[in-house]
């Protein structure tokens, strides 16, 4: 997956990786460029300059995504929750459309005013997710999460030396100790009591409130780790602070938000459509529903047709049971002294098969690879891929990170994964984080030159995470019986998180009963399941959806442009022209295709 963060402040940054761990210290950047860069068209500059009255917006109020992304003069800001923090944004983003509307207005080159008419629905998306935030629920946040992720995307080997020391100044905004700076604390907890007397207003979910206590003392120890290794000087009294506030808040969530929390993890329908129609989903959600268990079949039956012939190329005892042969390949796990190494040489394998079947373009860089922290898998305990930064990058690179447990929860359980680190696992892990996935997706923006519009304002998880699911499947006849049983495995829970997400969120299910389908019947482990429950009910509903739908929507593509170009068609070139585009949705990808692709190809 891509990280996702829980900032909601400004829609565009639910793309922005939520949390982070330093990499090891041999993880040195190379910022040397795989080639000089392609200078960006004319219309990519304009749409870029056009760009720049949206970004200016959401970088105030969410200035340490803006720094990550790579906007300069955001490194010592934080973010804005000051008293009417939403009407305030709904403003300035208004003021920011009616602008581009008047630009779309004068201009006649069409790219640009495709670009133009994503940021107007982009703005128009934030305005309204807004206005239902405020209409529903009232607004807690887990500042320790925030303030440890906003301190690690400058405390980190790709950043520049000369904008580490930021990250002091940046901690004493948040603590207070900066001119003109309140503790974020106690402007998280002004902005819940202003709203919590209107008794119509929903709390957050219990146990999402019992984890994010659970976390804090992780993300304490996460931000003075940092600063330990980097050297940052004179941190003590904010770090001080930063524990002593933290502690306060905690002790103010356990005495004012809990009493308000539900214990029914079901948005407002209204809410969560709202979520469905932000990563992209643009199908009811009950005939998202038909769509998924009719796939959840049809792959069960691939894998019962393929566990014999697994259990004979690995050796295991003879059986029919696909649920038999995943266990027996589970137990060949790696160690964390051995599961880098093992990862390095599988992403050295599938490079050589990209390049001998010619499937995509690869960088000749090489991919970074890094273990999790206890604090980054607090905040996200999945498998990830963290990106570079989009604007003035100077060659940082994107990571796959890969976590090794899922931390305890509010109630003390510690769960270990077997799902990420047993050798047949690698495969499919590093095809979607990696390479054919994320990793190269994010890559290929940087080195196309993708407009502002095409990488950051178009982005929803269904073209994300569609691509690297895509990804997976390319890989697939390349690979070991192990590593293809355990593809079509993680295809499995794709299907299953595309019905029991919104079957959970509209009732139609308990959570008992999707927990034994995703143990009994997807395979995967009790550590897993909890995170997959926990991320459909309360970390982020509805963004699951995204990876069948988004992969669905490819491979139709995929093949009307087959059956339209037949021997013409060239997969390399389809694969390099997808990416070329950035993250544009479906329709308007399909679009693309079939007015530019498919002509050029013709005329080949």
């Amino acid at each position: 997956m891509l990280k996702q963060s829980p900032a909601a402040l400004a829609a565009l940054f639910i793309c922005v990786p939520a949390a982070f761990a330093a990499p090891p210290p041999s993880a040195k950047p190379d910022l040397r460029p795989d080639h000089p860069p392609v200078p960006a068209p004319a219309w990519v500059r304009q749409s870029n300059a056009d760009a720049q009255v949206l970004l200016k917006v959401l970088a105030e109020f969410n200035p340490e995504a803006a720094s990550q992304f790579g906007v300069p003069g955001y490194d010592d800001k934080v973010v804005d929750l000051k008293p009417h923090v939403q009407q305030r944004s709904r403003a300035a983003l208004a003021q920011a459309r009616d602008q581009l509307k008047r630009d779309l207005a004068g201009t006649r080159d069409p790219n640009v005013r495709e670009d133009l008419e994503i940021m107007i629905q982009a703005a128009g998306r934030f305005i309204e997710s807004s206005k239902l935030q405020d209409r529903y629920m009232l607004p807690y946040t887990d500042i320790g999460q925030t303030i440890f992720q906003g301190e690690f995307g400058l405390l980190q080997d790709q950043v520049p030396t000369a904008r580490r020391p930021h990250a002091l100044a940046r901690l004493k905004c948040y603590v207070g100790m900066a001119p003109g700076c309140t503790p974020v604390t106690q402007e998280a907890e002004a902005l819940f009591e202003a709203k919590a007397g209107d008794k119509q207003l929903l709390g957050p979910y219990k146990a999402e409130v019992e984890q994010n206590l659970a976390n804090t003392p992780r993300y304490v120890g996460g931000v003075r780790k940092l600063f330990a290794k980097y050297g940052i000087e004179g941190g003590g009294p904010a770090l001080a602070a930063l524990q002593k506030q933290l502690n306060a808040y905690d002790a103010w969530v356990k005495s004012t938000v809990l009493p308000r929390a539900r214990t029914d993890a079901r948005l407002p329908a209204a809410i969560y459509a709202d979520n469905l129609r932000n990563v992209g989903i643009d199908i009811p959600p009950r005939e998202l529903i038909k769509q998924a268990e009719q796939a959840f079949m049809e792959i069960q039956a691939q894998m019962q047709t393929l566990a014999p012939y697994v259990a004979k190329a690995e050796g295991f005892a003879p059986t029919t049971n696909y649920r038999t042969v995943l266990k027996e390949l589970k137990k060949q796990q790696l160690d964390r002294n051995s599961i880098e190494p093992y990862y390095e040489g599988v992403i050295g394998k599938i490079e050589a098969i990209i390049r001998e079947h010619h499937l995509v373009t690869l960088p000749r860089r090489k991919m970074i690879m890094r273990l999790a922290s206890e604090a980054e898998s607090a905040a996200e305990p999945a498998p990830h891929m963290d990106p570079p930064p989009l604007i003035n990058n100077h060659g940082e690179r994107g990571q796959f990170v890969l976590p090794l447990g899922n931390p305890p929860s509010g109630k003390g359980r510690n769960e270990a994964y077997d799902d990420f680190t047993c050798k047949a696992c690698a495969w499919t892990l590093t095809a979607h984080e990696g390479r054919p996935g994320h990793e190269l997706q994010f890559s290929a923006m940087l080195e196309h030159g993708v407009s502002l519009a095409r990488s950051l304002f178009a982005f929803n998880s269904v073209n994300v995470e569609g691509w690297a699911l895509y990804a997976e499947w390319m890989m697939v006849p390349y690979e070991p019986p192990g590593g293809q049983m355990i593809a079509l495995q993680l295809r499995l829970l794709r299907a299953a998180r595309a019905f029991l997400d919104p079957m959970l969120n509209l009732g139609l299910i308990s959570r008992q009963r999707a927990h034994d389908i995703l143990v009994d019947d997807v395979g995967i482990s009790e550590a897993f399941a909890r995170e997959e429950l926990d991320r459909f009910m309360f970390r982020s509903p509805g963004q699951a959806t995204a990876y069948f739908y988004g992969y669905s929507r490819i491979l139709q593509l995929r093949a009307h442009t087959e059956i339209a170009l037949g021997d013409k068609f060239d997969l390399q070139r389809f694969n390099d022209f997808i990416l070329s585009q950035g993250l544009l949705p479906p329709d308007q990808l399909a679009e693309a295709v079939d007015k530019q692709f498919i002509p050029e190809q013709r005329a080949h």
